[in-house]
């Protein structure tokens, strides 16, 4: 059903001659870490060095790949994102990819022809962002473009205490962020055993489920957590600590909440759900204080519009605090009802 995130997010800015080499190992590692296939393993790492060299050689602005496992699903994802003018030849470009000649050069080529799932989406001298995921062959629901997640350790940490994670049954999907105390090992130790727990009893009712990561966590430093279970008319939503969850409709920010305070471990007030109506078209999202909260202030039409794993691309880098650990989740609500 859904997977433990072993392995933060890895970030491979396009600022030094050593991106492409290092995109190209980091694909290959990740690639091999969700068990793909060697043949995917190998395509994986031709579109991640190229659309390094590309940012490198179009990006005006602090472009990098994000390399990671899947949110959901067996697979792999390479990101790409950029917050100048960069790529404007793709403006030309329908929203899923170019219908002309390799616009962006061979990396967008290459990743259209042996990805399971491409999305492109820009706009001149704002953002170009592309998701390109690998899945195992045969795979139901290879890729899923209603579900993104990113966690990125502390710079210069290898360690993130910061995870998420998201379980489908039932016409319901329940995800989770943590932000274990602090950084590096003893919070990502923190936060893996939030994950776990989570995966073990993620259907049951979120007062409950909150109260047993409550006492799988009373032997680590503890964290902060927040529980989000979307029905394609609602939202019930749990948390405690320093978790933001937004409900993101076209028109802007429906719906914004925060964690009640206290500690998962330590001291939580009596857990309690909240239930929030949501319109059609609803995108939410969950984040770690380590996203700079003002990105929800006033965002713009094109951020509203894109699809989860480009819009957890576009808030990590654009809204990352690179001091701490941060986690940024965005997640679809079923369409119709069970």
């Amino acid at each position: 059903m859904t997977q433990p995130l072993t392995s933060p997010t890895t970030l491979v800015p396009s600022d030094h001659y050593r991106a492409v080499q290092l995109a190209a190992a980091t694909a290959r590692a990740h690639a091999l870490q969700a068990g793909l296939p060697s043949s995917v393993v190998d395509q994986a790492a031709a579109p991640a060095s190229e659309l390094a060299g590309n940012l490198a050689q179009h990006a005006k602005d602090d472009g990098a790949l994000y390399i990671q496992r899947l949110p959901t699903g067996s697979g792999m994802e390479i990101l790409a994102a950029d917050r100048g003018p960069g790529t404007a030849p793709l403006q030309r470009c329908p929203a899923d990819g170019p219908t002309t000649p390799d616009p962006l050069g061979a990396g967008l080529g290459t990743a259209r022809g042996i990805a399971a799932e491409l999305m492109v989406r820009t706009q001149a001298h704002v953002a170009t962002l592309i998701c390109a995921r690998f899945a195992l062959p045969r795979q139901p629901r290879p890729a899923g473009r209603d579900a993104g997640l990113i966690c990125l350790p502390t710079d210069g940490e290898t360690s993130c205490g910061d995870a998420g994670a998201i379980a489908e049954d039932h016409r319901m999907r329940t995800s989770i962020v943590i932000d274990g105390l602090g950084h590096g090992p003893l919070g990502a130790e923190a936060a893996q055993a939030a994950l776990h727990a989570f995966h073990r009893q993620a259907n049951r009712p979120l007062p409950h489920l909150l109260q047993a990561l409550h006492q799988e966590l009373r032997h680590t430093r503890g964290a902060a957590v927040a529980l989000l279970r979307l029905h394609h008319d609602h939202a019930d939503y749990c948390s405690v600590g320093n978790i933001r969850a937004l409900a993101l409709s076209p028109r802007g920010v429906d719906h914004q909440l925060t964690g009640r305070p206290g500690i998962v471990s330590w001291k939580i007030p009596t857990p309690r759900a909240h239930r929030i109506p949501l319109s059609p078209n609803t995108t939410a999202v969950l984040h770690s204080d380590g996203i700079d909260r003002r990105w929800s202030h006033a965002p713009s039409r094109f951020m509203l519009h894109l699809p989860p794993p480009l819009l957890a691309a576009a808030i990590a880098h654009g809204h990352r605090r690179s001091h701490d650990d941060a986690a940024v989740l965005a997640l679809k609500a079923y369409q119709e009802a069970p």
